[in-house]
């Protein structure tokens, strides 16, 4: 099995000797480097590779923020997961419209804390639980508000399925309707919802539904410019 090359920086070395320790004991993890701040990350990452970033949000030697947007640029691939204590609904949405893909609570159980890791690792987005709701209600806020609903669309990943389920919850079928017309099994297309929901950080297929209109008009604007261009 592939292990999950994880690079840690978290600047209280009792935390980041901490967290290593336990990451280790996961036989399907691996803790390629543990730095105490920001400086060098990008030689550090070109060197170990890792799939997932843990990055402390208060470092005091340099600004989280920046680290995370110099490694989306250099680094795409890799995804980030940002640890904090409690963090503000402010900071939440900078670090998830810089690349984020994951926030760890530092009070969470270890269940918690690994169980994010593999999501992340898998393509979902796991944000505070005391947040989602409200998060994805300002996002797409200011995604009509500011006319760039690509703030949406571009932030979350979807395979193929999931965008003709999305399609089909939109034209409101039910799941049996949908694994009919998929050929696939009412279970797995439970599945797909779930998947979806959890993705979008949504609770209802009218929200999916919502978001439906908003990534097809987002689409339709998009390929209108490529023509006129």
């Amino acid at each position: 099995m592939k292990k999950i090359r994880i690079l840690l920086i978290e600047d209280n070395r009792l935390l980041r000797d901490g967290i290593a320790s336990m990451l280790r004991q996961q036989s399907e993890m691996h803790v390629v480097a543990t730095v105490g701040n920001g400086e060098n990350i990008l030689v550090t990452m070109e060197k170990h590779k890792p799939n997932i970033l843990l990055l402390d949000l208060g470092l005091r030697s340099q600004n989280s923020l920046e680290v995370v947007k110099l490694t989306k640029m250099h680094f795409p691939e890799i995804k980030i997961i940002v640890m904090d204590i409690i963090p503000l609904q402010s900071d939440v949405f900078e670090f998830v419209q810089a690349g984020v893909s994951g926030f760890i609570l530092k009070d969470a159980n270890i269940t918690e804390f690994f169980k994010t890791i593999e999501s992340v690792y898998q393509g979902s987005q796991v944000l505070p639980p005391h947040l989602t709701a409200s998060l994805f209600s300002q996002i797409v806020e200011h995604a009509i508000i500011e006319s760039k609903p690509s703030l949406i669309v571009e932030s979350v990943r979807m395979t193929k399925r999931e965008r003709q389920v999305i399609g089909l919850i939109a034209d409101g079928f039910t799941n049996k309707e949908i694994a009919q017309k998929l050929h696939l099994s009412t279970y797995t297309v439970k599945s797909h919802v779930h998947n979806i929901l959890e993705k979008l950080s949504l609770h209802t297929r009218v929200q999916v539904a919502n978001y439906s209109h908003i990534f097809d008009s987002y689409k339709n604007a998009t390929d209108t410019t490529s023509l006129i261009e």
